[in-house]
């Protein structure tokens, strides 16, 4: 499992192939992911996720810039705490982060003209500048649901509740206060709730009754015995569900059966410079979210990964005299199209 965020999560790329949930599929998916996370910032010449840092830059005249303005070239700030030169303390007054009238993300500091502030002042040039700060292309969040345990400082496994559940995946990076986690795997999780009628063998019997509907979340994956179960909607008390999901066998089931879902995540804990704390019963998870162009072109590249993987690289169709190569020109086109609008140019240097 990767030590940083994907811009696309095992269960999405699972999703577009329709693969079984077996253990070796899943290493193969998750090198896939890697590898496209890998691809997506060396074609964009950036990261895209936030990650908290104290970063040491040349005094500008040793960058053949102004000697008013950083260059941060691939240290693309989001947000700044502490900027220091020569070891006094810059103001944040005293600054400006550009472009400001797009960014996050932000590829220089400005000294403000009309302040005293200077950037130098220390021994040498050399790492004159200290960022600290959060450093990235954007700290977009979405708000998901909460933990149902207090969490000391070194537990590995959190338990959240069905909104959670049913949002996060393998490669999530999500925010608990003020501490960043890495999702890096999923259990089964006792709902507390049983099963409340009988289930037949039938893909048709897709009705689940629960005693709190509201307890689950749509998306959410059950299990009761050794079936999983997609929830599609939620009407009251009852779970309309999709049978033998992930591969699974359809089967029977009594009523007063547990009800499962994966709701204990294995977490890398303190991640991307955050510090692992402690946190309350109910503490609310956030989920930072990737460009939705930079996501899809990460699915786009594991998927086409597994596929060409499969056929040994050599993928094709038709067949005899019609047989031909499959060129994959709408992935080049979704390369192209993201390039345009996220990737990081190159800017003109002069003497």
């Amino acid at each position: 499992m990767t030590h940083r965020p994907w811009y696309a999560t095992r269960e999405e790329v699972k999703a577009e192939l329709d693969v079984r949930e077996t253990a070796r599929s899943n290493a193969r998916v998750d090198r896939a992911i890697e590898a496209a996370c890998e691809t997506v910032e060396g074609a964009l010449h950036r990261t895209f996720y936030p990650e908290t840092d104290t970063r040491y830059f040349d005094w500008p005249n040793g960058q053949y810039a102004r000697p008013w303005r950083l260059w941060l070239d691939g240290n693309e700030v989001i947000s700044v705490t502490t900027l220091s030169s020569g070891g006094t303390t810059i103001a944040a007054s005293d600054y400006f982060l550009e472009p400001n009238t797009y960014g996050p993300p932000y590829n220089q500091i400005q000294i403000d003209l009309d302040s005293n502030a200077a950037f130098g002042g220390g021994d040498t040039h050399q790492r004159d500048i200290t960022v600290t700060g959060l450093f990235g292309y954007r700290n977009d969040e979405s708000t998901l649901g909460a933990t149902v345990e207090a969490l000391d400082a070194s537990e590995t496994g959190v338990d959240v509740d069905g909104a959670t559940s049913a949002a996060v995946g393998i490669g999530s990076l999500l925010r608990v206060d003020t501490e960043r986690l890495i999702v890096t795997g999923r259990a089964q999780l006792d709902t507390g709730q049983n099963l409340g009628g009988d289930l037949t063998a039938t893909n048709s019997n897709t009705t689940v009754a629960v005693a709190d509907g509201t307890a689950y979340a749509a998306d959410e994956v059950i299990r009761i015995d050794s079936e999983k179960m997609r929830v599609d909607d939620i009407a009251g008390n009852n779970l309309t569900v999709t049978r033998a999901w992930d591969g699974t066998t359809l089967a029977a089931h009594t009523t007063g059966a547990d009800i499962y879902a994966p709701r204990t995540l294995t977490v890398t804990r303190g991640a991307l410079g955050t510090t692992a704390a402690t946190h309350l019963t109910a503490a609310t998870v956030y989920r930072w979210d990737p460009p939705a162009a930079v996501r899809q072109l990460c699915l786009a590249e594991a998927v086409n990964d597994l596929l060409q993987g499969r056929s040994g690289y050599a993928r094709t169709a038709g067949s005899g005299e019609n047989e031909r190569e499959m060129t994959g020109r709408g992935l080049e086109k979704l390369r192209q199209r993201v390039y345009v609008s996220h990737a990081r140019k190159a800017r003109t240097r002069a003497v």
